[in-house]
């Protein structure tokens, strides 16, 4: 018995909407183990290096034995692994120590308005009237967010980790946009986050980049004092395994546009668990602010005719649903 095109959409909504749920909280249970000790790499390594393991069973079936792939797109996978899985987390979790969970990830929401400026200054064509309202709305929104009370009250190096974190973001949708020919979307997500992974520990091994890791209990609010390893496994299953595959079945139902859109409900899930676990409460003025940016970005991806990256780029927004591949 088949089902019927609407209520294959309406799982495939229920599905996307559980995906941005679940990415939405690794910053609430990742920001008690930085504030125990933890060290950003060290937290993105453990994430990264379990949730790719978990999706290590269903990433070998979907490969069926042709291994041969892996090789043929190790630049794809090697990009994966280094922008979207080392990088953007990385800087995400780092900018989350200085600030509001919430704030961090409106900031690097901002990343499609990054790409419209590559593609204007690549192609001296100015973008749609539709494509420049999104930008001024997402910059003017990003100016209520960073600095609400005219007195630049957030700290600049979180600051400074977000805005990167965004760069990071700009560079994945720019991966995510490129063909992964015959190789499973599962498996290059697998693949990169082990990938990802194992080159963190081998920086860390250097002590060019801190891998700092505490066993102590952790304070999450609602739940009180919890073991070290209780918040990093809803890490790990939850907003790294489970939202992966919600993400992947989703998109398959909906269609990347579609699904890109329900992901930016992300920054709204994200907001709420803050406020739930850390207490963490925008202002009337930052949640303005974050209007703004979820507007700009939503008036972004409708304008489908400005170009990207080269002037016949048929898709000049890339988004990750795409590929079936989450962000945080």
């Amino acid at each position: 018995m088949t089902s019927s095109p609407t209520s294959h959409r309406t799982s495939g909504l229920i599905f996307a909407l559980a995906a941005a749920a679940a990415f939405a909280t690794s910053g609430p249970f990742v920001k008690p183990l930085l504030d125990s000790g933890w060290s950003p790499a060290a937290a993105v390594a453990v994430r990264a290096g379990a949730g790719g393991l978990v999706l290590l069973v269903p990433a070998l079936i979907a490969l069926r034995g042709r291994y041969h792939l892996l090789l043929s797109s190790w630049k794809l996978i090697v990009g994966y692994a280094v922008i979207a899985v080392v990088g953007s987390q990385v800087f995400y979790f780092a900018s989350i120590q200085y600030l509001p969970v919430g704030v961090a990830l409106l900031i690097e929401y901002t990343a499609p308005i990054l790409l419209v400026l590559l593609a204007w200054g690549r192609s001296r064509i100015a973008p749609a009237l539709l494509t420049v309202a999104g930008a001024v709305l997402s910059v003017a929104g990003l100016v209520l967010v960073i600095n609400p009370s005219g007195g630049g009250g957030l700290h600049p190096l979180g600051i400074l980790f977000a805005v990167l974190a965004a760069l990071c973001l700009a560079g994945y949708y720019l991966i995510a946009a490129l063909p992964t020919g015959e190789l499973p979307p599962v498996t290059l997500v697998s693949v990169g986050l082990i990938g990802g992974s194992v080159a963190l520990a081998a920086v860390g091994a250097t002590g060019l980049v801190p891998l700092a890791i505490a066993f102590d209990e952790v304070d999450i609010a609602g739940f009180g004092e919890v073991p070290w390893f209780a918040p990093m496994a809803v890490v790990v299953l939850v907003a790294t395994a489970f939202a992966y595959f919600a993400s992947l079945i989703g998109a398959g139902r909906l269609g990347s546009r579609l699904a890109s859109f329900v992901g930016l409900l992300e920054v709204l899930f994200a907001v709420l668990f803050a406020w739930l676990l850390l207490g963490e409460v925008p202002t009337l003025v930052q949640a303005l602010g974050g209007a703004l940016i979820v507007a700009g970005v939503v008036c972004v991806r409708m304008q489908r005719e400005t170009v990207l990256v080269e002037p016949a780029t048929p898709d000049p927004l890339p988004d990750p649903a795409a590929t079936g591949v989450g962000r945080e």
